[in-house]
Order: C-alpha cells, then sequence, then structure tokens
C-alpha cells in the first residue's frame, strides 16, 4: 500500500545495474507483458499527485469501472518468486511472530538477482535509505515529537522483534543458502528498510467467512496497486473476488484469477486516484506508513486512552487500604472477563468509541457501589444492557455521574502524557509562516498530536 512519503527510485547496495531513464516507461512495458492491463482512463504519473507517483484519471470515471486488473501470476509473494519451492520447503523454520520472513526473504533474493523479473518494478519503489517510518527517525526524535500518542512504544516494539527475527531466523537461512544471497544483502539494516517497505506498501487478502479461525493470510506486493496513495475519503478499492462485477462499463473482462481495482466515486479527469489502507487513524498512519493526512481530513482518527490509566484514575479515588484492595480485585475480575489487560487501550473516535463494550464494563465494575459488586461477581454474568448505559459518543452527558468522573479523570491524565498541551498545538497550527517553517516530521507528529488531542478535549466537554 503506497505511503504519501516521496517515492524515488530503488537505490544503493541492491540496485540491479542501470535502470531505464523514465522507470515509468519500463514499468508501462514489464505490465504488458505480464498481462497486467491498465484502462485507457488512467496514467501513472508524477504531475497531479499528494506525493511523487501515483495514479491520474486522464479521462472521467464512474463508479464500478475497473481502472486495472493484476493478474496473480504478476503478484510478488513467496509463492511467485523464483526460490518459492525452497521457501516451502522450510515454512516450518521460517514461522515468526510477524509472519512476514517468507515475503522478506524472496525480497532479498529478487532485490540482488540481475535477471529478476520484477525488475521494472522495483524501479518504481522509494529509496529504501529514505523511508520516513519513525522507525528511521533518532530516538530522541521520536520520543520528543511523538510523545503520548503511542507511535514511540510501538516503533520499541517493532525494532525489538526485528532484530530478534533478524539474527534467530533471516540471517542463519541466507547464510545457509550463500549462493541465493550475496553479502551485500545480509544486512539488519536492509532488512528493517523491506519491513517498513512490506509494511507500508503490502496486500493482505482477505479470508473468506468460513475461514475466521485461520491464520491471517501472508501480506502479498500487488505491482500497480501500491502506486495508489491513501486517503481516509479515497475512490478506488482493491477487490480479491474470483470474477468482475460492477455497474460501469469495464475496457476489458479481465480473465478470473486477478486483482481489480475499481472505481468506488466518480473520478473526474486530471483527479488523483485514492486507494485506502483501511480505518486508520493518524498514529498508525505515521506508524505503518510514515505519513499522516492533516486534521480535519482523517474521519478515522482516533484517540486512545490506556487501560490502566483508567485503573490509576479510579485509584486516584480511593482513601482506604480496603478500598485499594477491592480496587484491584474489581480490575483482576475485568481481567478474568478479557475486558482489560496491562498493555490494552480504550479508543474513542470523533463519533463513536471503537472499544464501547470494554470501556462500558470497565466503567461499571469500578464505579459500581461494593455490594453490588460482590453479587455481580457471584452471577459472573452481565444480565440486560441499559440503554442509560449506552457508551455512545452523544449518551455520554447522560451517564451516571461516577461514570463520567472517571472517564474524565481517565481523560485528564491521558493529556499529561504528551509534552505541550492543546493551545500550544492550535497556536502553531493557525500560525502559517511558523508552521511551514517546522520541519517535515515536526509537521507531521504535530498533526497526530492535535488530532488526538482534539477528541480527547471532545470528550472532556461532553463529561464536565
Amino acid at each position: 500500500m503506497a505511503t504519501q512519503a516521496k517515492r524515488r527510485r530503488v537505490a544503493g547496495p541492491v540496485g540491479g545495474g542501470d535502470a531505464d531513464p523514465d522507470p515509468v516507461v519500463g514499468f508501462l512495458s514489464w505490465c504488458r507483458q505480464v498481462g497486467l492491463e491498465l484502462s485507457p482512463k488512467v496514467a501513472v504519473s508524477r504531475q497531479g499527485t499528494v506525493a511523487g507517483y501515483g495514479m491520474v484519471a486522464r479521462e472521467s470515471v464512474q463508479p464500478g469501472e475497473l481502472l486495472f486488473a493484476v493478474p496473480r501470476a504478476a503478484l510478488l509473494s513467496q509463492h511467485t518468486c523464483s526460490i518459492g519451492g525452497l521457501l516451502e520447503r522450510e515454512r516450518g523454520a521460517l514461522q515468526s511472530q510477524s509472519g512476514w520472513v517468507p515475503l522478506l526473504l524472496a525480497l532479498l533474493h529478487e532485490l540482488q538477482a540481475p535477471a529478476s523479473p520484477w525488475s521494472p518494478y522495483f524501479a518504481l519503489w522509494p529509496e529504501l535509505g529514505r523511508l520516513e517510518h519513525p522507525m528511521f527517525w533518532p530516538e530522541e526524535e521520536r520520543r520528543r515529537l511523538l510523545q503520548g500518542t503511542g507511535v514511540p512504544e510501538a516503533v520499541e516494539k517493532d525494532l525489538a522483534n526485528i532484530r530478534s527475527e533478524y539474527y534467530s531466523i533471516v540471517l542463519p537461512f541466507m547464510e545457509a543458502h550463500p549462493d541465493l544471497f550475496s553479502p551485500r544483502v545480509r544486512s539488519l539494516e536492509l532488512y528493517r528498510q523491506l519491513v517498513a517497505l512490506v509494511m507500508a506498501y503490502s496486500f493482505q487478502e482477505p479470508l473468506e467467512e468460513e475461514e475466521d479461525e485461520k491464520e491471517p493470510n501472508s501480506p502479498l506486493m500487488v505491482p500497480a496497486a501500491d502506486i495508489l496513495n491513501h486517503l481516509a475519503n479515497h475512490n478506488a478499492n482493491l477487490e480479491y473476488s474470483p470474477a468482475f462485477v460492477g455497474p460501469g462499463p469495464s475496457f476489458f473482462l479481465p480473465p478470473q484469477n486477478c486483482l481489480r481495482m475499481v472505481a468506488t466515486q466518480p473520478i473526474p479527469k486530471g483527479h488523483e486516484i485514492f486507494n485506502t489502507y483501511g480505518q486508520m487513524a493518524n498514529w498508525q498512519l505515521i506508524h505503518m506508513y510514515g505519513f499522516v493526512e492533516p486534521y480535519p481530513d482523517n474521519t478515522d482518527d482516533t484517540a486512545d486512552i490506556q487501560m490502566v490509566t483508567v485503573r490509576e484514575a479510579a485509584l486516584q479515588g480511593t482513601k482506604a487500604e480496603a478500598e485499594r484492595l477491592l480496587l484491584y480485585e474489581r480490575w483482576d475480575f475485568l481481567c478474568k472477563l478479557e475486558m482489560v489487560g496491562e498493555e490494552g487501550a480504550f479508543v474513542i473516535g470523533h463519533e463513536e468509541v471503537l472499544t464501547e463494550e470494554e470501556l462500558t464494563s470497565t466503567l461499571k465494575v469500578l464505579c459500581m457501589p461494593a455490594e453490588e459488586f460482590r453479587e455481580f461477581k457471584e452471577k459472573d454474568g452481565w444480565g440486560d444492557k441499559r440503554e442509560e448505559d449506552s457508551l455512545t459518543i452523544t449518551n455520554i452527558p447522560n451517564l451516571k455521574a461516577s461514570w463520567k468522573q472517571l472517564l474524565r479523570d481517565s481523560v485528564l491524565l491521558t493529556l499529561q502524557t504528551y509534552a505541550t498541551d492543546l493551545k500550544s498545538e492550535q497556536d502553531l497550527l493557525s500560525n502559517k509562516e511558523v508552521y511551514t517553517k517546522l520541519s517535515w516530521r515536526e509537521q507531521q507528529a504535530l498533526q497526530v498530536r492535535y488530532g488526538q488531542k482534539m477528541i480527547l478535549h471532545q470528550l472532556l466537554e461532553l463529561t464536565s
């Protein structure tokens, strides 16, 4: 899934010889060779896009029209790469927490293979050494700019997992097959860059409904689809279904074994075509893709209240040791019901509480009278949900006073985790001259913090 970070041609130690001076020409020629057909109504372009390469409508497009179809044979995955047989035979040894190791090994091999069939596709990738994910920011800058947002903690986990995965699984595999992996690709830094690229550019085919219990499908690279930039209010969508169905005309009827990018809204001539990477808050966008949507464009933005923060807020209201012990008993009961956890968070959007059941249960258990809790615990069940306990954004002012107070205290504690207050952010955003002088990273981080704080301050107003 393509980021809005600036795209440049792949360069550096994995480059495969001289590239076409215009990588788009080489890519489009490759598309024709592999049967990846683009509608004559769309163009791969740097002009008229939000960042670097993108796709633009040459003519107006109607909802349901097919923009392009990617044959499954053109996908780059652990199954289609030239070492697919080996990766399949060694599947057991390549299992990891992320599940991405086979694809990453496929990329490591293909990037340094002089005759890789995907070389013209790689030419449209961003320069790996200039990816803008926070995992590549200096730690001090990451913590200073993104404190309180949840990103530094997520990055620390990523970096630890990547290092462990590389030294325990990936490097031993490459060293066991020196004929397939040249020394120049045996690098933790290159592996980290490819993890970021897979995080930002790969796709995951959704499971069928009857396969819900299965592990998620492995990620794969989808040429052409990953050129599209992201927008919450997107106008195209990638379909994995076996047959093309749509009300609009089709420039061709592709074979069934294709992935299809289909218009979901009217796209006027000259406008950029946007895909969606899912309902992503800005902290997720910057963490996984290296960019954000400026406020208030991201209608999917959210703010987190850490579950343990609600426990801390509840503890503030206890005086005697017996009260504290009872509160921990209530918390343990919520843990047993799998409503809370030490690392979980309650997720609040602009218009809804995304973790409504968990937050409702937590406020209910932590705020109910002691005797009622004893009865409640003995029942070990919930009974009928009362309408007045509904935790929708619009109903928050109607909640019990004790619930509102605990929620308010939790929000206030959450706001204390940021290094700056809302007014400081507003002053920066409202002064265009000052804002434009900020670095790109400072601007992106400011948008993340501001969006979260606006949601938290909305909660403050609703609980006052």
